[in-house]
């Protein structure tokens, strides 16, 4: 009689397996979602210029710039774009250029994070955004 149950039981569940293993996990069930053969399709964003500017290659070497040296590199500043826009401070486009507006969004962090309101990139804020 186990052997019976066991036997149920296996071809049960390899049914059961089989019918899973045809569809791919965490199946959508929007139907008008763009699909391939194994789900939706995912398309990135659009990529920033500033994505292809040149960038030291390891971290740590950021650190031993200065504020006024990573406002002149577009990279930089595109990941200081970046970083505010998503906080809720800016709302400009990420085209790397240190204006007015990045300055002003700058220094609206600083009055929410209690800090010295200047407008310049300052180690506090760069701590604040989690930029090195």
């Amino acid at each position: 009689m186990k052997k019976v149950i066991l036997i149920a039981l296996a071809i049960g569940s390899s049914v059961v397996l089989g019918q899973a293993w045809d569809d791919p996990f965490f199946h959508s069930t929007d139907t008008l979602a763009p699909r391939d053969e194994w789900g939706l399709l995912h398309q990135m964003p659009a990529p920033n210029p500033t994505d292809f500017e040149p960038r030291f290659r390891w971290r740590p070497l950021y650190y031993l710039e200065s504020g006024q040296e990573l406002i002149a590199q577009p990279a930089y500043v595109g990941a200081l774009q970046r970083d505010l826009r998503r906080l809720g401070y800016y709302g400009g486009r990420i085209d790397g250029i240190f204006s007015p507006e990045v300055s002003d969004a700058i220094a609206r962090l600083q009055k929410n994070y209690s800090l010295r309101v200047t407008g310049t990139l300052t180690i506090p804020v760069r701590r604040a955004l989690h930029l090195p």
